[in-house]
């Protein structure tokens, strides 16, 4: 099936794949080919596809993904492939976040320090999983 995924700002695949992972807004789901057809909203996590034996991973953050029986459409806020993760940044991110979290003040909007949060521990996540195939 073809899995395309496009984020606000450019295209980051085009490919024929045979099975993915999406970070659905009730949950992660598995698409195969003749799945379905759906439409779901996205929440912060990793979307991986599979080509072959091979696993490719990308950071997603929020957006749609349309399902059709032959046709995988991603529309990503935040798409990221692994070699453009900055990880020093990812960290630094990270410990903002928790430090945020850990110590709250009263006008803090708590919501955004946990996607923050979520969002650096993806990146991170994704960018491990590249460097572990590598």
């Amino acid at each position: 099936m073809q899995l395309q995924v496009v984020s606000a700002d450019r295209s980051l695949v085009n490919e024929q794949v045979d099975e993915v992972g999406i970070p659905g807004a009730e949950g992660y789901f598995g698409v195969l080919p003749g799945h379905t057809p759906l439409l779901s909203t996205l929440q912060v996590g990793t979307l991986w596809y599979r080509q072959g034996q091979e696993t490719h991973y990308l950071a997603i953050a929020f957006g749609f993904a349309e399902v059709q029986p032959d046709r995988v459409t991603i529309l990503a806020q935040i798409a990221e492939k692994p070699d453009e993760i900055d990880v020093a940044r990812a960290e630094a991110a990270k410990k903002r976040a928790e430090e945020r979290l850990a110590a709250p003040v009263m006008d803090m909007d708590f919501e955004r320090a946990r996607i923050a949060l979520m969002k650096s521990l993806v990146r991170l996540q994704v960018a491990s999983r590249a460097r572990i195939r590598s």
